[in-house]
């Protein structure tokens, strides 16, 4: 767990994945903090040598993975698994690899 603190030091954000999934170069971890009322989803890019090379960090925000193949087709490879997806809605966005 890892927890980013916001000022004061009675607030506080907890970054506390409910799964982590990896394919290929990428490592995907979400969560929930309940108490901040807030999802989030970390998408890391990791080189040859184990490196972190790029982070992406999307919060309230719902999450599709698809991979881009030569023939301009795209599979879809992770979606976004928010517990209270069919009673809140939240913005969507496609990360394309």
């Amino acid at each position: 767990m890892m927890r980013l603190l916001t000022g004061s030091s009675s607030s506080s954000f907890r970054f506390q994945p409910r799964s982590v999934d990896a394919f290929g170069s990428t490592v995907i971890a979400e969560g929930v903090d309940d108490k901040a009322k807030a999802y989030w989803v970390h998408a890391w890019t990791v080189g040859g040598d184990g490196v972190i090379t790029q982070l992406r960090e999307y919060f309230n925000t719902d999450l599709t993975v698809t991979r881009l193949a030569a023939a301009a087709a795209s599979k879809c490879v992770w979606q976004s698994r928010r517990p209270d997806r069919a009673r809140n809605s939240l913005p969507g966005l496609v990360l394309a690899l």
